[in-house]
């Protein structure tokens, strides 16, 4: 069973998830602040990290961006259901999914399986060798990638989507079709996963990410990778 951490300020809240996914099976660690959560993480390096969004001194967000420094746990972020704002600013943090309160303990065990799936091993065909991109070089098969020879640390979601649009170059991939391919066929969520991914991204391989020159907008259909 995977371990996971789980991130909550409201102490109701906290001990019934954590007693909830306990009874299901799972290990749980579980934190009250955001400080006490990054140092969670980096001595346990936990599987799945559950992260709500008000937290006290550094918020949600914060914690969010700290920990993608150093770390490419996959996290969910727990928002207010009626803030749209909250899983933006989150999804753009680095959070690989969001989950909206109140929280249902099976639905976020789904969540969290759901996740860990997508974040595992790709499943995609090497290709012969590294593709290239001017300084920039995408390796299927070592599934490693570098620009002017420095790595890059991406998160698996962020190399899942940029193995999908480097192997199709020049080719426009609606955003469907790349939850379809990168998240799952199976996955109910927003295409606002894959227009936060996608920032992120630039913000990694473009030389100026407010002027991507590899990774284009085609505005009412999707995205473009290719000079």
């Amino acid at each position: 069973m995977p371990q996971i951490l789980l991130i909550e300020d409201d102490p109701h809240v906290r001990e019934g998830l954590e007693i909830a996914l306990r009874h299901l099976g799972h290990e749980v660690l579980a934190r009250g602040d955001g400080e006490a959560g990054i140092a969670a993480i980096c001595a346990y390096e936990p599987d799945v990290v559950v992260l709500d969004v008000m937290l006290p001194g550094a918020d949600g967000f914060e914690v969010c961006r700290r920990v993608r420094a150093f770390s490419a746990v996959p996290i969910v972020m727990l928002t207010a259901r009626s803030d749209d704002m909250d899983v933006v600013a989150g999804l753009e943090a680095g959070a690989d999914d969001y989950l909206a309160k109140p929280v249902q303990p099976r639905v976020l065990e789904a969540k969290l399986k759901a996740v860990l799936r997508r974040v595992g091993p790709t499943t995609m065909t090497p290709l012969a060798g590294p593709v290239v991109f001017g300084d920039l070089v995408v390796d299927r098969g070592s599934l490693v990638v570098t620009k002017g020879g420095r790595h890059l640390d991406l998160t698996p979601m962020e190399l899942r989507l940029l193995l999908e649009l480097a192997g199709n170059p020049g080719l426009v991939l609606s955003r469907q079709q790349l939850l379809a391919s990168v998240w799952g066929q199976d996955y109910l969520g927003d295409s606002r996963l894959v227009d936060a991914c996608i920032q992120r991204l630039r913000a990694k391989i473009e030389d100026v990410a407010a002027e991507p020159q590899l990774l284009r907008t085609v505005r009412g259909f999707g995205y473009r990778f290719g000079p």
